[in-house]
Parts: C-alpha cells; sequence; structure tokens
C-alpha cells in the first residue's frame, strides 16, 4: 500500500510520450524550450567563429567580396544589366537577401546529420535545432542588412537612380517569408537524407543553381516572356523583386506574386515539419 501511495503523490515535470497521430506537430514544445533555443543561437556564433582571426567581421567580407567579385564577372566581363542601377548596391541587395535564405535552408538540411550524437543520447524537442538555425540566421542577416543600409545610403544621397517608397515597411514579412520557407525546405531535404545521403551533396549543388534561377544577379526586367513564368514559379523570385523594388525602386513587385510566395511557405512549412516529426522517432537506426 506504501508504494502504491508512493506513485500516487508523484509528480513529473516532463513526460515524453510518442506521437500517435501524424499531424500532432506539438509546436507549443518550442515555446517551452525556448532556453533552449537560446542555448543554440548561442551556440552557432561560437562555433563558427571561435577559432578565427577576423570572427564576426566575417559577416561583413563575406559579401563584400562576392558582391566585388559580381560586379567584375557578371558586370563587367558579361554586360548584365542591372535596370540602370549602381552594380554595387544592385548586387548587393540580391546577395543580402539570398544569403540569408540559402545558409538557412544548408544548415538546416543537415540538422540530423550534424546532430546526430546529441539526438541519440538526450531528450529535447527535435525541431528546436532548426527552428534556432532561423533565429541565428536572423542575427547574420541582420548585421550583412546594415552594410547594405550604409552603401544603399550612400548611392541615395550621390545618385538620382535610387528611389525608395513605402514597401521597404515589407521588409520583416519578407525575413519571415524567407525564413519560413528555408526551414519548410530545409526539414524535408534532413529528413530524407537519413536514408538517402547522396541528397547532401545535391542539395549543395542545388542551392549554388537555385540562385540563377532567382533573380540575384540579373532583373526580372530582363528576363523573355518565355522564361519568366519558370523564374516567377521559384518562390524566392517575388521575395527579392520586392526587396529591391521597396529600396531602390527599379523592378518589379505585385501582391498577387508576394501572396503566392506566402503561400508556397505555409505549404512546404506544414508537409516539412510533418516529414520532420515522423522521421525523428527512427532517424537513429538509420543515420
Amino acid at each position: 500500500m506504501s508504494n502504491i501511495a508512493a506513485e500516487h503523490h508523484e509528480h513529473w515535470t516532463e513526460i515524453i510520450e510518442p506521437r500517435k497521430k501524424l499531424f500532432d506537430l506539438r509546436l507549443n514544445e518550442l515555446w517551452r524550450y525556448r532556453d533552449l533555443v537560446i542555448m543554440f543561437v548561442r551556440r552557432d556564433f561560437v562555433a563558427n567563429y571561435k577559432q578565427t582571426i577576423l570572427g564576426p567581421l566575417w559577416f561583413l567580407l563575406q559579401p563584400l567580396l562576392t558582391t566585388l567579385i559580381y560586379i567584375l564577372i557578371f558586370g563587367r566581363i558579361a554586360g548584365l544589366s542591372t535596370d540602370g542601377l549602381p552594380m554595387m548596391v544592385f548586387y548587393l541587395s540580391g546577395i543580402t537577401v539570398w544569403n540569408y535564405f540559402a545558409e538557412t535552408l544548408t544548415k538546416t538540411a543537415t540538422v540530423f546529420k550534424d546532430n546526430a550524437q546529441m539526438f541519440g543520447k538526450v531528450y529535447f524537442p527535435r525541431i528546436t535545432m532548426p527552428f534556432s538555425i532561423v533565429i541565428s540566421n536572423i542575427v547574420r542577416f541582420l548585421i550583412q542588412f546594415g552594410l547594405f543600409i550604409i552603401i544603399w545610403g550612400y548611392y541615395l544621397f550621390t545618385e538620382d537612380s535610387i528611389h525608395p517608397n513605402y514597401l521597404v515597411l515589407l521588409t520583416p514579412v519578407l525575413i519571415l517569408i524567407m525564413g519560413l520557407l528555408a526551414l519548410g525546405v530545409g526539414m524535408i531535404i534532413s529528413a530524407l537524407t537519413t536514408k538517402y545521403k547522396d541528397l547532401i551533396f545535391l542539395m549543395t549543388f542545388g542551392v549554388q543553381l537555385l540562385m540563377f534561377a532567382t533573380p540575384v544577379i540579373y532583373p526580372l526586367s530582363s528576363i523573355g516572356e518565355k522564361y519568366k513564368l519558370l523564374i516567377l514559379a521559384n518562390p524566392m523570385t517575388p521575395i527579392v523583386e520586392t526587396f529591391r523594388y521597396a529600396f531602390l525602386g527599379s523592378g518589379s513587385f505585385s501582391w498577387a506574386y508576394l501572396a503566392y510566395s506566402f503561400g508556397v511557405t505555409i505549404m512546404l512549412l506544414f508537409f516539412g515539419t510533418v516529414i520532420f516529426n515522423k522521421v525523428e522517432r527512427s532517424f537513429t537506426d538509420t543515420v
């Protein structure tokens, strides 16, 4: 009787149960484990730049060097159009947006492989890991965005070709869509790589190709009607074009295309979360 009474008075702070329903996403766990998410965000910064000489300065050097290379190759040698905008601010605007999406997607897509040992030893909601990647890369984006604003401000007061408008207020919305889009696609790829490890190599190559299917190094207006719909099918295209149109006043903007990007993002995020939560139950047997 004493054992029964003791068991009756036990109060557990955490009860781990298997997910019985396919659509049991348990997104409330993200809030309950918010301290863990913050810890993962800090870990990303320390792990990336702990033994580097320049440290976080690489956040600024990387887009600057990439922009200069694009100016030389695509601007000077290839002679691609920039819609009459200064090459520096045109390429940097596309790079700033693309870097956030590509970095978030790449790290999220390898989250199972990169953290297999931790996942196999300690319980915590696995979705906190990819979600922390989205947040840590927002900090990186804001640093690079600050660099863009400085250069943008210089050309704004020295050139007559830049005409920003009220759509700059959509910047937080664009960041949100990019982060969720990368999160959804990344979780799908991460789940698939537990069985098909070749996808890791294909993913890296695919992200590089996807950049050329996004108006990062060229304006959408330079694409012929034959291929324009194909480029617009890429949900990142309206985001890049909206960002450029908002800050530079050149490019194309459509509420319909932006709504399309948001709709695709929500769909991919939903399926990504479902697949990710399903695979996490047994991924230690295949990784």
